[in-house]
């Protein structure tokens, strides 16, 4: 039995992006395997079965404590076992997670080359966010594929010494995951299957039959904890009074730095609406992707919403100070808001009464890539590994 390339990843954001690769690899018949690192389990088997993956490895985590460090080592000693029994060719990671940095390490221990998918993102600010910036340049310390989503991200690469010959810039796997998401998720409702939640009914018909312009909201980042949230609750109740077109669906995280901060804030107002906002657990993947499909713009402090709202030309107003994803604002795609209250209204007002405005946000070109990102990475893999 031929040695696998084994893909290492847990969180929501990694499974989704990493599927197209995983697919494209199947699709060519290479050996291929798939461990889940333990984080988020109840979240990620409806994205394995979406996407059709058995992962063949699975970590078990018994956390005893939030910390970070007590993570890491966890990850580290249950990924260096199945590495051990696995014997991969190849190890593939994504992105920015403790997964991310945990499985390069143990790959790194056990000299087995490592893939970064979507490598070289920089905000150059080690506190923000923090800790997936230096999760980022740990590892691509310790990487042999850095595959660049953008040619910016290249760059950065390049001027902390990684040599060319290990980078390649090959676009966002986001970016293939939306675009053949979406169109499943289509095909899905119009054959009568039950593809979003009971919670989104009311949501649903109003978009289709009220005229109601939707907007899509996700806000978790550990950095808008706190009066960030609250500041972002209280903008949306803002535009919701401001627009009496406007329909407004936010996911609400379960963490209660997020959620009791969004309760408090527009927990009445929900009620007092009538669908026109719905404040719900978080959507899985098909259900994310219709409402960022059917959005006049999305807000957002996620990173993978960033390029999935790209590739679905829905603009993007980010709710952070800065982005590792700057191409998405040089594209025209999308605009940094923070989390002041004022301009979040003004930003979004504006662009609901100047339709022209809008227009040139979802017609930017997509700077993260043209759905093509799978085949590009098992193309560099099968000619390096020989496979």
């Amino acid at each position: 039995m031929q040695r696998p390339i084994l893909i290492s990843v847990g969180t929501r954001p990694e499974i989704i992006k990493m599927a197209p690769v995983h697919s494209e690899l199947r699709r060519r018949g290479l050996p291929v395997a798939w461990v889940h690192t333990g984080q988020h389990r109840e979240m990620a088997q409806p994205l394995y079965e979406f996407f059709g993956i058995e992962p063949e490895h699975e970590v078990t985590l018994e956390r005893r404590n939030g910390q970070l460090s007590h993570l890491n080592a966890l990850l580290l000693e249950g990924l260096s076992t199945v590495f051990e029994q696995v014997q991969p060719r190849a190890v593939l990671v994504h992105g920015d997670t403790t997964s991310t940095l945990a499985s390069a390490q143990a790959a790194f221990y056990q000299g087995v080359p490592i893939g970064h998918v979507e490598a070289g993102l920089r905000t150059f600010n080690h506190r923000e966010p923090f800790p997936e910036e230096m999760n980022r340049e740990l590892t691509a310390r310790m990487a042999h594929w850095h595959f660049a989503p953008t040619a910016k991200a290249a760059t950065n690469l390049r001027n902390e010494g990684v040599r060319p010959p290990g980078i390649h810039t090959v676009g966002n796997t986001a970016v293939d995951a939306a675009l053949a998401g979406t169109a499943r998720v289509e095909a899905l409702i119009h054959q009568g299957r039950t593809v979003l939640p009971a919670e989104l009914d009311l949501l649903r018909e109003g978009v289709a039959h009220r005229h109601w312009r939707l907007v899509t909201v996700t806000a978790h980042r550990r950095e808008n904890w706190g009066e960030g949230i609250g500041n972002i609750a209280r903008a949306v109740a803002d535009l919701l009074d401001a627009h009496p077109d406007l329909a407004v669906v936010w996911p609400v995280h379960g963490n209660p730095a997020v959620s009791d901060a969004v309760q408090a804030a527009l927990g009445e107002k929900a009620r007092r609406l009538e669908g026109r906002l719905t404040l719900c657990a978080p959507l899985e993947y098909p259900a994310l992707l219709w409402c960022l499909h059917h959005s006049v713009l999305a807000l957002t402090d996620s990173g993978g919403i960033q390029e999935e709202g790209a590739a679905l030309s829905c603009p993007v107003l980010v709710l952070r100070n800065t982005t590792e994803r700057p191409e998405l604002i040089d594209a025209g795609a999308g605009i940094i808001v923070g989390t002041d209250r004022q301009r979040i209204v003004q930003t979004v007002s504006h662009l609901l009464q100047d339709a022209a405005a809008l227009q040139h946000m979802r017609d930017a070109v997509n700077p993260f890539g043209d759905g093509t990102t799978a085949q590009q990475i098992a193309d560099v893999l099968q000619h390096d590994l020989k496979v």
